[in-house]
């Protein structure tokens, strides 16, 4: 088992990554000081809930825990208002009180979902990662936890630190071939914005990684959270560097959008998103090698890297004014100038963003 810990002060937490870890669940409560008195509410999805639910469900028992359940659709459209009041009644029903911890199991919609169900539950109760995608590797760290508005992504959330992050990466192997390369544009993007020798680990070991080979995948995951727990320990709530990790975002955000949520899974939106800023860096005059590599990296791991060509230019224009990086007249975006080095760039005006994207439409 590998371990960091995100420090965060008397808020500091670890991240436990290793194969077989969900059978040491109940010991881990117990280490975190989750008590058995209170229910335990587990909220996963149709997808994952086959494979991982009875486990766990199981293992905390075994360990003296109640727990209630929770299941919502697979998809990014269960992080919505009307399934977050579901689950409220579910925590209610089951008397969940102010004791009681909310269990993410799952993806990134499963954890931020069940985060802000955490957070706005009588205030505010734990809750604990327990992530089974290798896109959650960087939603699961770091307390973001929202759901989204028809009018723009992560609009309503909050920022809710979890008690602990539980990484089975175990549960990694039985993704379907899409989700896995779609995780792994966030892996890469922790390199693209801290570390190019971890880029090019990435890139030598793309094959490795698309076939869920355990070693590399608890590799490139730790390194992926520590660049992310770093950061995270550095600026929180985002008012400076954590900003960073948003590389590609306000771009693959407004793409997830304009698709209504379903065209697009986060991933591939978020690598197209990053070929776009590489593509800005170069309008705004840094390298050509900064698309290039950014290009070339994302079409190895089967990601698609230009926008699809029916989108309209203005609907993504207009979901990026609703952005949270939208300030003042100007828009915020993160800009690589070299490969493994980014820069936050507040004034770039809306006519050079609608270049950009009117360069990146259509195929390749």
């Amino acid at each position: 088992m590998k371990q960091l810990t995100v420090d965060l002060g008397d808020r500091s937490y670890p991240i436990y990554i290793g194969a077989g870890l969900l059978d040491q669940a109940a010991e881990l409560f117990r280490q975190h000081g989750i008590g058995v008195k209170s229910p335990i509410l587990v909220v996963t999805d149709e997808q994952v809930a086959p494979h991982y639910l009875d486990k766990v469900t199981n293992v905390l028992r075994a360990g003296g825990y109640q727990v209630a359940i929770a299941v919502v659709a697979a998809g990014e459209k269960s992080k919505s208002l009307a399934v977050l009041e579901q689950l409220v009644g579910i925590a209610l029903e089951a008397g969940l009180d102010r004791s009681s911890t909310i269990v993410a199991l799952g993806g990134g919609v499963v954890g931020d979902l069940a985060g802000y169900a955490a957070a706005s539950y009588m205030r505010g109760i734990r809750f604990i990662q327990m992530p089974t995608t290798i896109l959650a590797h960087d939603s699961s760290v770091g307390g973001k936890v929202a759901v989204n508005h028809p009018q723009g992504k992560n609009i309503i959330g909050a920022f809710h630190q979890p008690e602990f992050v539980l990484y089975d990466t175990a549960t990694l192997l039985t993704l379907p071939k899409r989700e896995v390369s779609a995780g792994l544009s966030e892996m890469i993007k922790h390199g693209l914005i801290w570390d190019r020798a971890f880029v090019d680990w990435c890139e030598e070991h793309a094959e490795d990684l698309l076939q869920l080979n355990l070693d590399a995948l608890e590799y490139g995951i730790y390194e992926g959270c520590k660049v992310k727990s770093i950061v995270v320990s550095q600026d929180e709530r985002e008012g400076g560097i954590r900003a960073i990790l948003n590389l590609g975002h306000t771009f693959g955000h407004a793409f997830e959008a304009v698709a209504g949520y379903g065209e697009l899974v986060h991933g591939e939106a978020i690598a197209i998103g990053m070929v776009c800023a590489a593509q800005l860096s170069v309008q705004l005059g840094h390298s050509e090698d900064i698309f290039t590599t950014t290009d070339r990296i994302f079409r190895k791991f089967g990601l698609p890297v230009r926008i699809p060509s029916h989108m309209d230019t203005d609907a993504i224009m207009g979901v990026m004014m609703h952005d949270k990086k939208f300030k003042e007249g100007s828009m915020v975006f993160i800009v690589p100038v070299d490969i493994g080095t980014v820069e936050i760039n507040s004034a770039i005006n809306s006519q050079t963003v609608r270049a950009v994207l009117e360069a990146m439409k259509g195929e390749a």
